[in-house]
């Protein structure tokens, strides 16, 4: 069939677009991305909870993060092409319903393999929510606004690590662990309820097969862009991975700042991500994330020079609010990429296109995790920075790579 989509309505609510940026859509799909981020990263922060009341090590527990990263990857783009081929607003809540019951069974999990199902399910339709609220833009916000909506999306996961866990965390050590769950699935219904008058019903169901929307991974910008995201978010993992105990152990912060720390650290990333908007501004397609080669320079030099706080206290704790800020910094340049590629290129890939950016920052979580525990345990916490720079460092030669298609027409 011909590569095109269909635009079909479901309701009369199709264009909800306002001057302003905050409008309620608008609003309503950021929170949908902090209720996601939260439901991730929750687990870290009530891990001894979870492992004390299953009766299970902190290892098993922590074995979920991992778990999660691998699962929420390869599902993000399959769940986003399948996704495409039926009504966007209907879709899109039936995953939202996924999601919740995902945590109603966290909630109540009466063992840990109950509970492994249940982050499955979750990890198994994260993305893909993710992928279907950002083609949602051109219909609640305006094209001046695109990169903006792009950021704040992304940002409602920092929000999550910054407000949300912390929130998490606090009602887990004062009522239980399944609280934090319940809370987050009281929220999750109240979001629901929200959508159903408030989103748009319009949809552009996809007329190609399945399979033909994996052409996309056939264009040589795309796999740029999935390698510089990978590369980037390896970066950082490597040692965000082992945040707290280069804070104790390195930093020399005393413990009772740690916390402190982290929410200090926090409030940097989603600097970043507010940030990553405005930089994604300048071009389309590959030239918003080919400027920031010099970016990832700048990101692999701070990461080299990581390996001497031990020695210099007060450089590490202003270097790693720097790192903070650069954690995010190509988020909202690559999903531009992806967007306007599959848009002259390959219009009937849009929903998988959307789902590239989660995906390909999810593979860099897993790589980065696990040079970054490889590296702590053979080398120790001071060689992490370093590692974490050479990962930086073909970032930038992935972006260099790009030239060739900057200023060229997208149309292949």
């Amino acid at each position: 069939m011909a590569n095109t989509q269909t635009p079909t309505s479901e309701a009369p609510h199709g264009d909800v677009r306002e001057d302003r940026f905050f409008t309620l859509p608008v609003n309503i799909l950021i929170f949908a991305s902090f209720m996601l981020g939260m439901s991730e990263f929750v687990v870290v922060g009530i891990l001894p909870d979870i492992a004390a009341g299953l009766q299970v090590s902190e290892v098993t527990v922590g074995n979920l993060v991992a778990i999660f990263a691998f699962v929420y990857a390869p599902c993000t783009p399959l769940g986003s092409a399948l996704s495409a081929r039926f009504p966007r607003f209907v879709t899109y809540l039936t995953l939202m319903s996924v999601f919740l019951l995902g945590n109603v069974l966290c909630a109540f999990a009466p063992n840990y393999p109950v509970l492994l199902i249940a982050r499955l399910i979750i990890a198994s339709v994260s993305g893909t929510l993710v992928a279907i609220a950002m083609t949602f833009a051109p219909d609640v916000t305006h094209e001046r606004y695109r990169t903006k909506f792009i950021a704040w999306v992304f940002s409602g996961f920092s929000i999550a690590s910054v407000v949300g866990v912390p929130i998490g965390t606090a009602v887990a050590n004062a009522f239980g662990w399944r609280w934090t769950f319940h809370i987050i699935n009281l929220l999750t219904v109240v979001l629901l309820i929200a959508m159903f008058p408030v989103l748009p019903r319009n949809s552009h169901i996809v007329q190609v097969g399945f399979l033909s929307q994996f052409r996309l991974f056939f264009d040589q910008r795309i796999h740029l862009g999935v390698l510089a995201v990978v590369f980037g978010a390896a970066s950082s993992y490597v040692f965000y991975t082992y945040l707290t105990p280069i804070m104790r152990d390195e930093v020399h912060l005393p413990e009772q700042y740690v916390s402190l720390g982290l929410v200090i650290y926090g409030v940097a990333c989603l600097c970043s991500n507010l940030t990553a908007g405005k930089l994604a501004e300048h071009g389309r397609g590959v030239e918003p994330l080919f400027h920031l080669r010099w970016v990832y320079l700048v990101h692999a030099v701070l990461l080299c020079s990581l390996a001497l706080v031990h020695w210099v206290p007060w450089y590490g704790a202003a270097l790693l609010v720097v790192l903070g800020l650069l954690m995010y910094h190509f988020n909202a340049s690559s999903q531009v990429l992806y967007m306007d590629v599959a848009a002259q290129s390959h219009p009937g890939s849009m929903n998988l296109a959307s789902s590239l950016n989660s995906m390909s920052f999810n593979i860099g979580i897993a790589v980065g995790s696990a040079v970054g525990g490889l590296t702590n345990d053979h080398l120790g916490l001071t060689w992490l920075g370093p590692v974490g720079a050479v990962f930086a460092l073909l970032g930038m030669a992935v972006t260099m790579a790009m030239r060739p298609y900057v200023g060229r027409h997208l149309e292949r």
